[in-house]
């Protein structure tokens, strides 16, 4: 039986990918700094161990025993005043660094899809920036590069039950996203298999436009679809980023992707609709 630990369990993709090794037969070791956000997971976890990744000494003994480590170990609201860099790369560098002291054979990790053309953007960059120090360590290694995650699409629902639903750009470029269920699946698979780069998108291509009316059909609304242009949404950037940098910066991110094609191979069966009528 492998042993894998899990770092990022608390989060929307760890808590699918602890479940899905669990289903596998996997022995899942969770690294968490609230143990108690495990609860709703417990049944599917063999230990826990309390750790930060962004405290080295905390980590000393989490990779004892451990045949491969995930991470999806990553920050979007700010806390105690950590950047992106602080925990996206030097975070994961220091489980890194702990899973080559204790031999681990293979590391997997979650980055965005088209990060080596989106270092411009501070939070990409400070995931391809681990990326880099993975490649350079020697150990085995995957990195998957998911499309965007079905718990950002919900965002779509929620505006709509208030009325109107906010794009940024024309919201005519298409995106492929992924339930957190099938892109465990993807990394079960990755832990497993020989792919170094896996890009993984979800089974059903659209627009924005597409997906915010289907947000207002499933709630039986007429649709009210409100697009702010790109060229104003770049002068918010800089204005946001003046007074609140990380902030800026998921502006910056969000504006990028909305007006991009994220378009990847496709897999696993949930679907947009499903989530809506669940929502």
């Amino acid at each position: 039986m492998k042993r894998v630990l899990v770092a990022g369990a608390t989060g929307y993709l760890g808590g699918f990918v602890a479940r899905e090794l669990a289903a596998r037969g996997y022995f899942v070791r969770a690294l968490a700094r609230s143990p108690e956000k495990l609860d709703p997971l417990r049944d599917s976890l063999d230990e826990i161990v309390e750790a930060e990744v962004t405290g080295p000494e905390t980590l000393e003994r989490v990779c004892d025993g451990i045949d491969a480590v995930f991470s999806s170990v990553g920050i979007t609201r700010q806390k105690d005043g950590l950047t992106f860099r602080d925990v996206d790369c030097q975070g994961n560098k220091n489980l890194l660094d702990v899973a080559l002291r204790a031999g681990v054979e293979k590391f997997v990790y979650v980055s965005a899809l088209g990060g080596p053309k989106l270092r411009h953007l501070d939070i990409v960059d400070a995931h391809e920036a681990f990326v880099d120090e993975l490649k350079a360590s020697g150990i085995g290694y995957a990195v998957l590069r998911p499309t965007g995650y079905f718990s950002d699409m919900g965002e779509l629902l929620s505006m709509a039950r208030k009325g109107r639903v906010w794009l940024i750009g024309s919201g005519e470029n298409r995106v492929n996203p992924i339930h957190g269920a099938d892109l465990a699946v993807a990394c079960a698979d990755a832990i497993e298999g020989e792919a170094t780069e896996i890009e993984v998108g979800g089974p059903e291509t659209m627009t924005w436009n597409d997906a915010a009316a289907l947000a207002f059909e499933v709630l039986g609304r007429p649709a009210r679809i409100t697009r702010v242009p790109e060229w104003l949404m770049w002068p918010m950037v800089r204005l946001v980023r003046l007074f609140d940098r990380h902030q800026g910066e998921l502006l910056a991110f969000f504006t990028t992707m909305a007006t991009t094609d994220v378009v990847a191979p496709s897999t696993g069966t949930h679907t947009l609709e499903a989530l809506f009528d669940r929502g």
